[in-house]
């Protein structure tokens, strides 16, 4: 039996409007049969405005085939406004959609118009527990990030969604320590998006997040996701580089250095590049090149020669850039 709506007498009343009707194109989409018949029908019932029940399902099968029909989902919303149908039902029922077509923007497009809707910070919470198994399957797709911030600041509700998300970062850092977009997150949660409560002693935040930061380039010196928040920190609170280049030059080494006889001394606030880590790592080079820079004077040599290394040995892929470095530092001194 045909699944055509055209062979469906429940859509009879419709006028199909095809999508070439009267227009002869010289390189025409060779769409299914299904999807043509389908959007020929969704046509119709846009010139004619209907919102209904059969419109949504028209819709939903429209959507399974193009996640990224925006009019379908455009269409669907003001659907489920005019029916007034029970939107957190409405949002239950695209879970299904969202894990298959999570890197479809119009699906997150759609739960946002829902959840303003909704202005609910309870059914909020519900969503950044359904975006944890989103992101457990793809912990790096941007539209679930940007969604997840937007749920936040839109709420901004301390104790029922702020209050988790750190814990939550330092769980995903932990199963990949190398997850730029965790570590920008991080970011946007301590710092971008305001003081936190509990965080209202910045000097203390500071020194905590420099501290993590630290631990995890220790970890995985060669990771430009920790350097790079490093670099953030200190760039956000207007702390000077040098402040850090006790801690940077063991990593700019050949060789990890000599520990010291009594391995119950540690440095907490300058950790060691772990065992077997491969040096020099180019983040900490470039770190220690700009350090140098800032200082200006006779400084600017010992970045010039750091570049050189990079553009010539180290990092040749970036030659080009740190040949600009060079010449740029040079004009200006």
């Amino acid at each position: 039996m045909s699944e055509l709506l055209a062979d469906d007498p429940e859509w009879a009343d419709v006028v199909p409007i095809r999508q070439y009707e009267n227009v002869n194109p010289i390189a025409p989409v060779f769409y299914s049969e299904e999807y043509k018949d389908a959007t020929d029908y969704f046509r119709g019932i846009l010139k004619t405005g209907e919102m209904s029940m059969r419109v949504l399902k028209l819709t939903e099968r429209i959507i399974h085939m193009n996640p990224a029909h925006y009019t379908a989902w455009q269409h669907r919303y003001k659907t489920v406004m005019s029916l007034k149908l029970p939107l957190d039902a409405e949002l239950e029922l695209m879970d299904e959609v969202a894990m298959k077509f999570l890197k479809t923007y119009q699906v997150w497009h759609h739960r946002r118009l829902l959840l303003t809707a909704l202005n609910s910070p309870a059914v909020a919470a519900r969503e950044l527990e359904f975006l944890k198994s989103v992101l457990c399957a793809d912990a790096k797709n941007y539209h679930t990030w940007s969604y997840r911030q937007w749920i936040l600041v839109h709420f901004n509700d301390e104790v029922g969604l702020w209050a988790g998300e750190r814990a939550y970062i330092e769980e995903l850092l932990e199963q990949d320590v190398r997850n730029n977009s965790a570590w920008h997150h991080r970011f946007f949660v301590v710092f971008s998006s305001g003081v936190r409560a509990g965080d209202e002693e910045r000097d203390q935040v500071l020194r905590r997040e420099l501290s993590f930061a630290k631990e995890k380039i220790a970890l995985a010196p060669n990771n430009p996701s920790a350097w790079n928040y490093l670099r953030g920190a200190l760039e956000y609170t207007n702390i000077p580089f040098a402040s850090v280049s006790s801690f940077v030059e063991p990593y700019t080494a050949e060789q990890p250095p000599q520990r010291g006889m009594d391995e119950d001394v540690v440095d907490l606030d300058n950790p060691l590049p772990s065992e077997g880590a491969e040096l020099p790592c180019v983040a900490a080079l470039e770190f220690m090149a700009d350090i140098y820079e800032k200082q200006g004077a006779d400084a600017i040599g010992k970045a010039v020669k750091i570049w050189k290394s990079l553009a010539n040995e180290k990092d040749t892929v970036r030659k080009k850039y740190w040949e600009y470095r060079i010449r740029d530092a040079l004009q200006a001194a």
